[in-house]
């Protein structure tokens, strides 16, 4: 039985307190039929009479009374508060983020653009695994690692939303992407090691083969998602003119879904193509559910007794009872 914030481990003992109800009948029994009488003509002579504080405070005795007998009934139930600990044993996942960073990545066929998109996108994925390390490596016609992997998720994500195109020479290095990807987690001993690849474009930059990196990710057991993004057909691009002036140019979306296949198959990961931001959400959603953090619980209860501050409070009033029964309230027989 659970009162408030407390548990009774004798609940049955409140079955004792219907016994207060004829207290109060026998009480008023009493009253009505030993009291002193005295017959009078007229009471008009006590008309304007107070009553003494003495006559004001009789009723206390027998509230004390009642108070003493309804505290012994709830210490009688045992009171009880439970004291609940969890203990979590977290097995996490390393992960990096190998983000292509380069030009085409600004063309508008996501919202507000593929980067825009990209970067929203792994927030939410971010905020969704807190007990995991994350990395950021960004890659065009070279790579660098935006954030190496760490728990710290504030850091984490101010450092997503620096990300931005331009940052580094302009080209599509996808084998220096995942080879720094794969740098940072081969010394890992966590027990499962991600990359998530997202690239828009054609492996045409940096010194690395794809495929080779892709070597070094199965020897160091790193499982690769790679994501091509990009609608089908053709996207428009911001071109700046001339004259510093921004236009719209459809550009034909090239996309070597070949390559991003074979290197997810060589790391037993798995290749996705997202056309828009929902599709884009979508496949990151399924990799969240792919690679599930192993959480263990433990839970450890314990109980704390709580029927003596009711004992003592009975205690109080019937000794308070005894004390103005000999003084205050001291009758002679």
């Amino acid at each position: 039985m659970t009162i408030g914030s407390y548990t009774f481990a004798h609940p049955w003992f409140f079955l004792l307190l219907l016994l207060i109800p004829l207290l109060l009948l026998w009480h008023w029994y009493k009253y009505r039929h030993e009291m002193p009488r005295l017959k009078m003509s007229s009471l008009d002579a006590f008309a304007k009479s107070n009553p003494s504080i003495k006559a004001r405070l009789r009723p206390l005795l027998f509230l004390l009374k009642v108070a003493a007998i309804t505290a012994l009934i709830i210490a009688l139930a045992r009171p009880q508060r439970s004291l609940s600990e969890k203990e979590i044993n977290v097995e996490g996942i390393d992960i990096v983020l190998a983000m292509d960073v380069s030009g085409s990545m600004l063309a508008q066929d996501f919202e507000p653009n593929r980067l825009g998109a990209a970067k929203k996108v792994a927030e939410e994925f971010i905020e969704k695994r807190p007990y995991d390390r994350i990395g950021i490596v960004v890659f065009a016609g070279e790579s660098f690692t935006q954030c190496p992997l760490t728990t710290d998720k504030e850091v984490l994500t101010s450092l997503l939303r620096e990300i931005k195109s331009g940052l580094i020479q302009d080209g599509t290095a996808i084998g220096m992407g995942l080879a720094t990807a794969v740098t940072r987690l081969k010394e890992s001993d966590a027990k499962s090691k991600v990359v998530i690849l997202l690239t828009d474009g054609v492996n045409n930059a940096g010194f690395i083969d794809p495929l080779t990196a892709a070597e070094a990710a199965r020897e160091f057991d790193v499982k690769t998602y790679t994501i091509g993004v990009g609608t089908q057909g053709k996207a428009p691009y911001p071109q700046r003119g001339f004259f510093g002036n921004v236009t719209q140019a459809m550009m034909e979306v090239n996309i070597d879904e070949d390559l991003l296949k074979e290197i997810a198959n060589m790391t037993e990961g798995k290749y996705y193509r997202a056309t828009d931001n929902n599709s884009l959400r979508n496949i990151y959603a399924e990799i969240d559910q792919l690679e599930k953090t192993e959480q263990k619980f433990l839970t450890i209860s314990r109980q704390t007794e709580h029927f003596h501050g009711f004992a003592l409070f009975a205690g109080i009033c019937l000794l308070l009872n005894f004390l103005l029964k000999q003084t205050l309230f001291r009758s002679i027989t």
